[in-house]
């Protein structure tokens, strides 16, 4: 299940370690404001390379999106942050997930080997 989008919005477009610690200057928006159908297509093409990379389980994918919407994924993360302030606790909440169903269901969904 792919949950929604976040969108980063760092000043400048730089979201380097400072904007990411250190600053309240930094925006997440969940939703992200892209259109449905943008978003849609966004997380068919995660959900696409995850199978593709031979990921399991749970994980969070970071993309880019050119000026002209073109998307380019960063990476896959399969051990991404779960604190107050994690991307992946935050979308949940959107999704309309608490922290602990959030928990639950990645526990659901892990196997040994």
């Amino acid at each position: 299940q792919a949950l929604p989008l976040v969108r980063i919005v760092a000043p400048d477009g730089n979201y380097d370690y400072q904007h990411k610690y250190f600053t309240d200057d930094t925006r997440y928006d969940c939703p992200s404001g892209l259109p449905a159908a943008q978003e849609s297509e966004l997380q068919a093409m995660v959900m696409k390379s995850a199978r593709v990379l031979g990921c399991r389980g749970w994980g969070r994918a970071d993309l880019i999106l050119t000026d002209d919407g073109r998307p380019y994924l960063l990476e896959m993360n399969t051990s991404p942050g779960m604190t107050g302030h994690s991307l992946v606790p935050m979308s949940a909440r959107v999704a309309g997930m608490d922290f602990t169903t959030l928990c639950l269901t990645i526990l659901e969904g892990a196997r040994l080997g």
